[in-house]
């Protein structure tokens, strides 16, 4: 059993996708090709958004709108301690200090109602974190940043897809950053990455930045990276494309049915009253014997994962923030629960009985 059933995919779309890929190889279009365009362009539309800028990674597109924001040493950015290292490692890179808010139990997600008594005369923005496939109260989020002239950048890493109250994710704030790593609801067969906002001058300079700083071949504007989507990956995005909407609905609906079968069994995940649709990234339960929980389900042949067993307050690289132990108690009590089961929009309905029958065995 596949935890994330990528081969089943590959199988539906390999002829589009070998026919993007040849029509490149003939063409050599390989660096900032016609198809790296042509996907900025369909996923802008997609979100609704005016712009769309292609990179390299997930955590690329974190990392360059903070450079074109110009965050500095001792500037503060607000985020969660419960998601991947990615969205607190591109605040350090840039030298500036994570400063963190507990999660919503149920959710996983950022706690609103935490967020305003952790801003300081340092603090310049909000990441919030849209994890396992749905986005925070995008809204509430927005007014507090209003209220003290920060900005706020939507990690939609796991949740591109998603609907917040009929929006979009990626359309939700002043810009938002997704990844197209394989295994994400839209995932290439690579690194790839995607930043989204509606303002023409912080996409232009994003824009540059991604390409060496450069506004004109070999004139740097700014400093700069290489951090372009590969035009490959994007020709993979794009054949891909035909079929996602349909993958996002039925991940929602494979999500639910997981939900209604397990909820009298262990702690399902909460969508959020704000969530339309998600698109279930993972699926995760809590249980507390989770060692031997997974040792059981190994042995039925059924994988999982844990997302995520350290927060990032306790990881060392972030020892020197000077957190420790019970600072935040819900992401930490979560860190020790949460195990996450085979999701992927392929899954049937058989398959998913007997994970449900394994996990009900396998908590008795």
């Amino acid at each position: 059993m596949d935890f994330i059933d990528l081969k089943t995919q590959y199988q539906r779309d390999k002829e589009n996708i070998w026919k993007r890929l040849s029509k490149n190889m003939e063409n050599a279009t390989f660096i900032l090709g016609p198809d790296v365009t042509e996907i900025e362009k369909t996923l802008a539309e997609y979100v609704g958004v005016k712009h769309a800028i292609g990179v390299a990674s997930g955590t690329d597109a974190l990392w360059i709108p903070l450079l074109a924001y110009g965050i500095q040493p001792g500037d503060e950015i607000i985020t969660t301690p419960f998601t991947f290292v990615a969205t607190v490692e591109v605040i350090a890179l840039v030298g500036a200090k994570p400063v963190f808010v507990d999660i919503d139990p149920k959710t996983y997600l950022i706690d609103v109602n935490q967020i305003e008594k952790a801003i300081s005369p340092r603090t310049k923005g909000i990441i919030p974190v849209s994890l396992y496939g749905q986005t925070p109260d995008m809204d509430a989020i927005n007014a507090i940043a209003k209220k003290h002239n920060l900005w706020v950048m939507e990690d939609a890493a796991q949740s591109f897809g998603a609907i917040y109250k009929e929006r979009k994710s990626c359309s939700l704030s002043n810009v938002a950053a997704t990844s197209f790593f394989p295994s994400k609801p839209l995932g290439c067969y690579g690194d790839g990455g995607m930043i989204f906002t509606n303002d023409d001058e912080l996409a232009i300079k994003m824009r540059h930045i991604a390409n060496h700083g450069q506004h004109i071949r070999y004139h740097h504007k700014y400093v700069g990276m290489n951090a372009r989507l590969d035009t490959l990956q994007a020709s993979i995005l794009l054949a891909k494309w035909p079929h996602f909407e349909e993958e996002a609905n039925a991940r929602h609906r494979i999500g639910n049915r997981y939900t209604e079968l397990l909820q009298d069994t262990v702690p399902t995940p909460t969508l959020a009253p704000t969530t339309t649709r998600c698109v279930y990234a993972q699926y995760t339960i809590r249980v507390k014997e989770r060692d031997s929980f997974i040792a059981k389900l190994k042995e039925k042949g059924i994988p999982t994962a844990v997302h995520y067993p350290i927060p990032l307050h306790l990881q060392e690289a972030y020892a020197y923030l000077g957190y420790t132990k019970g600072a935040f108690p819900h992401a930490e009590k979560a860190c020790e629960e949460v195990v996450s089961l085979p999701m992927h929009p392929f899954l049937t309905e058989d398959t998913l009985q007997f994970i449900v029958n394994t996990v009900k065995q396998a908590v008795q």
